[in-house]
């Protein structure tokens, strides 16, 4: 069979690949030029470790191809971007516009999945779109939504390994989607409607939302307690039924600092402890910021001259070049804002040059600055020593102790 996928990003592509892999024939569809030229030269535009090797091996075979438009297809996916509009409201234009593309392609017998994560009921509008568009299709096609739940960093292993959730708007649907990822997904695949596998993601993650929320404000409890967060937690959780996790700058990505408003704008007043989660996260990074701010103010007091400051990390999370919604690249932001003439040397060893942020060497910043700032827990700063001349911020655990 064909298989079309809207959209070659994070999730898009590497679904792509794998969907390839499995003698699947796909057609990849980005706007983004740049994209589509790399994907068809077999160069990955994103970090994915070994990924780049299995999209060699499917162009160069012939089984996947990247288009700036959609061809005629047996199944086709939507896995674009859902942005918000003002105020986090979350904004489905991208998944219409994906549909859209594919109005003219559809045929009896054809497969359409939301992968995207949207709002609940998003899966039911784009049906509906659908046949108003083209009554012919109504009962003549097979329409679901599944979210994706990978790790950037782990996408080859979990896109396979991974249970999913697949929810149709009928049972004819469901199982129709099912025969899809049963060609490559060896975790187990669920069953349910479209609303509850809709919701079920935005569950998923508002859910750690709310778990790091706690692990941050403990953090900032303990900082004014003076007492180690990273120690505190480490015995908290030798209770057998106690699993708190660590705390960091805040949340970022484009899930779990994401999700949680996709409830939160539906149901703003049901939504208490997910919209405070949320609250709590953003204040982190708003706190680290002053944090920073604070320590370079002393140590010009102290010392008669401004401080060189190291910021390091962008990512919003290890070892990975994803900046999006990254509590790190606020907090740069802001620090940079506030403090005109200060000397800042921005770290992120995973991306060659940034348009706003002038890199530096990991190892030259930290020799050089007087303030070091760890706001991403990559590897590559575990190895740098403990330095008892520099003031050192460590937000993400560096050296626990």
């Amino acid at each position: 069979m064909r298989a079309c996928f809207m959209g070659l990003g994070y999730i898009g592509l590497p679904t792509a690949i794998i969907a390839a892999k499995h003698s699947v024939e796909v057609i990849g569809v980005d706007i983004n030029p740049k994209v589509v030229e790399m994907t068809n030269q077999g160069h990955l535009h994103i970090i994915e470790p070994g990924m780049e090797e299995m999209l060699r091996e499917v162009v160069n075979t012939g089984i996947l191809k990247a288009s700036l438009t959609p061809v005629m297809s047996d199944a086709y996916f939507m896995v674009v971007p859902t942005p918000f509009k003002g105020n986090h409201e979350p904004d489905i234009s991208y998944v219409e516009a994906a549909t859209r593309a594919v109005l003219p392609f559809l045929k009896k017998g054809d497969l359409y999945v939301i992968e995207s994560t949207s709002p609940v009921g998003t899966t039911d509008k784009m049906r509906n779109l659908i046949f108003e568009e083209r009554p012919d299709l109504k009962g003549e096609i097979y329409i679901a939504y599944c979210p994706e739940r990978v790790l950037p960093g782990n996408v080859i292993y979990e896109l396979v390994h991974n249970d999913r959730v697949i929810g149709g708007i009928d049972e004819a649907s469901t199982t129709k989607a099912i025969e899809f990822y049963s060609q490559f997904v060896q975790g187990t695949l669920h069953r349910t409607n479209s609303k509850t596998a809709e919701m079920c993601k935005l569950t998923e993650n508002s859910s750690r939302d709310v778990q790091i929320a706690f692990a941050n404000e403990l953090s900032v409890i303990c900082d004014k307690a003076g007492i180690n967060v990273w120690e505190l937690i480490n015995l908290a959780n030798k209770h057998p039924r106690v699993n708190i996790l660590q705390p960091g700058c805040g949340v970022g990505g484009h899930c779990i600092a994401v999700d949680p408003y996709f409830i939160t704008a539906d149901f703003p007043i049901e939504s208490q402890i997910i919209a405070k989660a949320r609250e709590i996260n953003n204040y982190k990074s708003f706190w680290c910021a002053e944090k920073i701010q604070n320590a370079m103010l002393r140590f010009e007091l102290e010392n008669l001259r401004k401080p060189c400051v190291a910021m390091m990390g962008l990512a919003f999370k290890p070892n990975i070049d994803d900046l999006r919604e990254s509590p790190a690249k606020y907090i740069t932001t802001k620090v940079m804002q506030s403090c005109n003439n200060a000397d800042i040397l921005v770290v992120e060893p995973n991306v060659e040059s940034h348009n706003v942020f002038k890199l530096t060497n990991c190892r030259e910043a930290y020799e050089k600055a007087d303030i070091v700032v760890f706001l991403t827990a990559h590897d590559l700063f575990k190895s740098l020593p403990y330095r008892e001349d520099k003031v050192i911020l460590d937000f993400c655990g560096i050296y626990k102790k």
